[in-house]
């Protein structure tokens, strides 16, 4: 394809190695990941140093970029461990490092100023002279602010070649660029060192001064208030939007998310952007994507602030919206022979139950197991949750597909009834 050079990255989380390898699996250019300590995602599991080197390896044997965080706005205390740090990451040599730190930028292009540095979204960069100002400290691509709108965004390809990377999906944080106080001041768990309560998500009630112990909701249900919970950016009716604003990468958030999420957002992006790629004149968002992604847990989708629509950034009032239609049942680890495979199982799975499968590449495919096997060759009617079993299907599948059930409760309802 001629327009492959050019072609918009997609760039996917990768929490830990599993999710490391659903991302690649499903068709991400570039992954973003860190270790155990200096980026801000502490609980999402991450990398050990070891792990991280065999990461940066994976990736790039499947020819997929690695950028490393190191996005944390460090203390005095930290200063030789972080400079360590980056000595280190010059060895696996990553194809960026993240940073947000004005300090950490500077020892960074001391240390490792062969390795490209991107700018966090942490940094707020909100106007075309702050990106010349990055630009003279040597900074590759910036994360643009997610308070811009994508006509602002436009702007910046006017007056610098810097790469512009925005979040395409995920969490919206309700502070300013992500850059809370809410968390240390709660629950004394620094939101910018990584290790955010997210109390924004809490629900709150109202106590009036004279009547201690009145708990009254801000609104009426019985549900407490969300007033602070905002919805999750979903931008895949607005792909051709993203790519005419001179985006280099389109980012998923959710390095603390689980694979099923992982699988499902940047299998429906991929689609996306190629199908964008391969007929712009003609690009069509398909009801398949908007189901991909309805059946993933979310607080409700918007637009943010990109479309410039300020209905759009109005929170959640309800809380999480419950998904229903799909249930995680397991993952392909191996093919043991044509339309058998050995899966390993995360909810309970039964001989016979209608699933669908998130292949690598098409349409989610409806199947059905035909068959339950132990590891003792032993025939079962149902595995539970954290055995590894083999099953029989209609079709072939890989390994790291992602194994679901549609309308689950009604499944089980029927098996045990």
């Amino acid at each position: 394809m001629n327009k492959k050079i050019n072609k918009t990255e997609l760039l996917a989380p990768a929490g830990n190695y599993e999710k490391l390898e659903i991302a690649i699996h499903y068709g991400a250019d570039a992954v973003y990941l860190a270790d155990k300590e200096y980026s801000l995602r502490n609980f999402s599991g991450n990398f050990t140093h070891d792990e991280l080197d065999k990461a940066v390896k994976f990736a790039h044997e499947k020819g997929v970029k690695v950028y490393v965080a190191c996005n944390i706005y460090s203390r005095n205390s930290e200063q030789d461990n972080i400079e360590n740090y980056l000595k280190f990451l010059g060895e696996i040599k990553p194809d960026a490092v993240i940073v947000a730190d004005p300090g950490i930028i500077m020892e960074a292009k001391n240390i490792i100023p062969n390795i490209p540095l991107h700018l966090s979204t942490q940094a707020n960069t909100t106007n075309y002279k702050s990106i010349l100002f990055w630009k003279n400290f040597g900074v590759k691509r910036i994360n643009a602010a997610r308070e811009l709108s994508l006509k602002e965004i436009k702007e910046f390809g006017r007056v610098s070649d810097m790469e512009i990377e925005a979040f395409v999906h995920g969490s919206m944080c309700i502070s300013y660029s992500g850059r809370c106080l809410l968390s240390s001041f709660m629950t004394s768990r620094d939101s910018n060192h990584g290790m955010c309560a997210h109390p924004c998500r809490w629900k709150y009630h109202l106590v009036e001064e004279l009547r201690p112990g009145e708990y009254m909701p801000v609104y009426e249900d019985d549900k407490g208030s969300y007033i602070m919970n905002s919805k999750d950016l979903c931008m895949i009716e607005h792909i051709p939007e993203m790519i005419a604003s001179n985006i280099n990468s389109l980012k998923i958030e959710g390095r603390m998310k689980g694979i099923f999420y992982l699988a499902a957002t940047v299998k429906t992006y991929r689609d996306a952007i190629d199908s964008y790629y391969d007929d712009p004149d003609n690009f069509v968002v398909k009801k398949e994507w908007i189901k991909n992604l309805a059946g993933i847990n979310n607080r409700g989708y918007s637009s943010g602030f990109y479309l410039e629509d300020s209905v759009q950034t109005i929170p959640e009032y309800n809380g999480s919206t419950p998904v229903e239609e799909n249930g995680f049942l397991g993952k392909v680890l191996k093919i043991k022979s044509r339309k058998k495979v050995e899966i390993e199982v995360r909810n309970k799975i039964i001989k016979d139950c209608p699933i669908e499968i998130i292949s690598k590449t098409g349409p989610v495919s409806r199947d059905k197991i035909l068959a339950i096997t132990d590891e003792d060759g032993n025939s079962l009617a149902t595995a539970q949750a954290g055995s590894r079993v083999t099953v029989d299907l209609i079709y072939e599948y890989l390994p790291n597909d992602i194994i679901t059930v549609s309308f689950r409760q009604a499944c089980m309802k029927n098996k045990s009834g």
